[in-house]
């Protein structure tokens, strides 16, 4: 069982969770199309997304890393070799998988890279101030779902018709719609917990301007309507079935531990298992 914690904490810290999960998301839009797995593409969104996240960390890191009250953010820059040891490998092989796709797939992963840069970096002007997309009132989890919707589900779907694969427009749509939803269900909880470290920044979040309350039940709202349109869509049912195993997981989480333990920093990542869960589900099914 310790064993089990420590790999647990080590695959959040070192943000390989947060990778691993953009592998799972961009394959499972290979299984809904019922295509072949794009390795150079699941390569590339697994290596983005690990020197996107690792590069905010280091965006964000604090004059004294160890006098932080997150054991995170301690335990992280104590061992900030490793985050640029990963971060090297993580762009050999964003280099060498960007050399195996399509010209077109290559410049639009560079769109989402800017869009996905722009969530720290100030670049919007707000109340007369230069600010992320993050400082936006609202705008917070939205902004990531959408980056995250872009490169697991478009990116593949373009690389796809590059390829010369009918990639069918109304499976498109489907997919696009329940990937936004389900992705802004597993932030939500995010937000939730940073209730407060947000209001010390001035982040005006869902939760910090619904309250927690409210945003609980807007998460379970987007969770069953994400339920009832895949009941009501036209996909292969064992991909339903696996869709709707994972929603029913994700709610006794929600409900039996993240929700009930919302001091516990570390329980709300167990979302970002949802999303490597989600995969492997649908994929024993199918």
């Amino acid at each position: 069982m310790r064993l089990l914690k420590r790999v647990y904490y080590f695959l959040i810290y070192t943000n390989l969770l947060i990778a691993g999960a953009a592998i799972a998301q961009s394959a499972l839009t290979y299984l809904f199309f019922e295509a072949l797995f794009d390795y150079p593409i699941m390569m590339i969104e697994g290596a983005a997304t690990l020197l996107l996240y690792n590069f905010s960390m280091l965006l964000s890191k604090p004059q004294n890393p160890q006098k932080s009250v997150y054991r995170r953010t301690r335990w992280l820059f104590r061992n900030e070799w490793l985050l640029w040891l990963n971060s090297v490998i993580g762009l050999i092989i964003l280099i060498y998988a960007a050399c195996h796709i399509h010209l077109y797939s290559l410049l639009f992963l560079v769109g989402i890279g800017g869009m996905s840069v722009a969530y720290s970096v100030p670049i919007v002007r707000y109340n007369g101030e230069w600010v992320g997309f993050r400082q936006l009132p609202g705008m917070k989890i939205f902004h990531i779902a959408l980056i995250w919707t872009l490169s697991s589900v478009c990116l593949p779907a373009l690389e796809m018709h590059l390829d010369g694969l009918t990639v069918d427009l109304h499976l498109f749509q489907r997919l696009f719609v329940l990937k936004f939803l389900f992705l802004l269900v597993c932030t939500l909880p995010f937000d939730i917990r940073d209730i407060q470290q947000d209001s010390y920044y001035h982040l005006k979040t869902i939760p910090n301007m619904l309250g927690a309350n409210r945003a609980i039940l807007l998460c379970y709202a987007l969770l069953i309507t994400h339920s009832i349109i895949v009941l009501l869509s036209a996909i292969q049912l064992n991909v339903q079935i696996g869709i709707l195993i994972t929603n029913l997981l994700i709610a006794v989480v929600l409900k039996q531990v993240v929700f009930q333990n919302a001091n516990r920093y570390h329980y709300a990542f167990l979302l970002d298992f949802a999303l490597i869960a989600q995969f492997l589900i649908v994929y024993l099914l199918v």
